[in-house]
């Protein structure tokens, strides 16, 4: 027996078991800028994604993982005379913030991550690149990207956040909400760096829900893009429409590794975000927002796709080649969505023990939704129109929650909100009636 989500994903029965012109919203042409085409055709994504797997760095293989951790799994690839890494700041609690350096070209390239402390792919995704970066394997990308370009990267922005695994620094401050008020040492050592800089592109590297879906009636969202606004009227400048080029270029890449994962973040403009006012200030700047995939729970293939679209990105920058991009096909990606459940239980009669069966959906969620593990009951009722990345249509069975899934004794139990996620698929209202499946995450 299989079991169909509204996704599209088939389930097992024993699920959880075991420069150029553009054309902008308003029909208006947008101006690129000039770009500098050098010889040579960008990298493929194909080619990129090899490059990443090729050079993966060990030692990262669980998305948790501290700032010690995060350097000493780098250290073999900056030992490379061709990286140079730099203190350029101290945390609350005084761990190093550093930048690593690559090339020696004209156009400047800022790469950061891990600003939140529990968004932990692009920080893996940047050890890989870094691995292929200091390979002295030849290599013509690696070559013209040293050439072009001078890239500086900031692997883990808010070390303090990533001792604890958890969004805020030490203070309990969203790093990614203070690039007006420069409160915090992890933002002024960003904007310090930016301005020192001056760079004309941008990458803000973050982790998103993973409940979040393309449109709402779509998949899980692996990846999502934003070429952010630098206004809060979302126009586009000169400054904007080269990150929706970029962004373009990478979603090409993407949407052919992962179709109907790729979605397009919400551009209203954020006056106390780095990503809007990077924009602001004239660097060209793409949201890359890692979210989640099936059977992903570490982030290992995102932590790969994210990288390819990296290295394809910075390509086309050195290259020039991002200038001829279609736009369309970064505005045209669906919606990026939240507000879903995990997984939607609809069908079924519901069996308490010692009251007679109901007719009643159930909604539940995960302790840790990249993992799926930890599951909880979230809501039990009429549950027609809630969204969820799975659904388990369990028509004509019968739902029997596990001793773990009630509080009560004898003849008066409870299920309740927030109860463990634990049943037995049956075929009728009697325990002892036959064993589809089991619900237990």
């Amino acid at each position: 027996m299989t079991l169909l989500s509204r996704a599209g994903r088939i389930l097992p029965a024993v699920f959880l078991v075991s420069a150029c012109m553009n054309a902008g919203p308003d029909g208006t042409a947008d101006t690129a800028g000039s770009v500098n085409v050098v010889e040579g055709t960008s990298i493929s994504f194909p080619s990129a994604l090899q490059l990443a797997e090729q050079y993966r760095a060990s030692g990262l293989e669980s998305r948790r993982f501290t700032h010690t951790e995060l350097w000493t799994a780098m250290a073999p690839a900056l030992q490379s005379p061709a990286l140079s890494v730099k203190e350029i700041g101290r945390s609350l609690h005084g761990r190093e913030i550093r930048a690593v350096t690559f090339g020696s070209g004209p156009t400047t390239v800022l790469l950061w991550s891990q600003m939140h402390g529990d968004e932990t792919t692009a920080s893996m995704s940047l050890a890989d690149i870094f691995g292929f970066l200091a390979s002295d394997e030849p290599n013509e990308m690696r070559d013209r990207i040293a050439q072009e370009l001078t890239i500086v990267f900031v692997p883990m922005l808010n070390p303090d956040g990533a001792e604890r695994f958890q969004r805020h620094n030490a203070a309990g401050v969203d790093v990614n909400r203070d690039a007006r008020n420069l409160q915090t040492p992890e933002a002024r050592t960003l904007k310090t760096l930016r301005d020192s800089i001056q760079p004309d592109f941008g990458f803000n590297l973050h982790d998103q829900n993973a409940r979040t879906r393309a449109g709402r009636d779509g998949v899980q969202v692996g990846i999502a893009l934003l070429a952010p606004a630098y206004n809060a009227e979302r126009e586009y400048n000169d400054v904007r429409s080269r990150a929706r080029l970029v962004a373009s270029t990478m979603t090409s890449g993407l949407v052919g590794e992962i179709p109907g994962r790729v979605a397009r973040y919400d551009d209203t403009f954020n006056p106390r975000a780095f990503g809007d006012l990077m924009q602001t200030w004239g660097t060209s700047t793409v949201l890359i927002e890692a979210g989640a995939l099936p059977d992903d729970p570490e982030k290992q293939r995102l932590r790969t796709l994210n990288a390819a679209a990296i290295l394809v990105a910075l390509d086309a920058i050195a290259t020039g080649t991002y200038a001829n991009a279609s736009a369309a096909t970064y505005d045209d990606l669906p919606q990026n969505t939240g507000g879903a459940m995990d997984v939607l239980i609809t069908g079924a009669q519901l069996v308490i023990p010692g009251q007679p069966p109901m007719q009643l959906d159930i909604s539940v969620n995960y302790d840790d939704a990249v993992a799926r593990t930890g599951g909880v009951v979230r809501e039990v009722g009429d549950l027609q129109g809630v969204i969820a990345i799975d659904t388990l249509a369990l028509d004509g069975m019968f739902l029997h929650p596990e001793p773990e899934a009630l509080v009560g004794s004898r003849n008066k139990h409870w299920l309740t909100v927030g109860a463990k996620a634990k049943f037995t698929v049956r075929r009728g209202s009697e325990p002892a009636s036959e064993l589809v499946s089991r619900i237990d995450r």
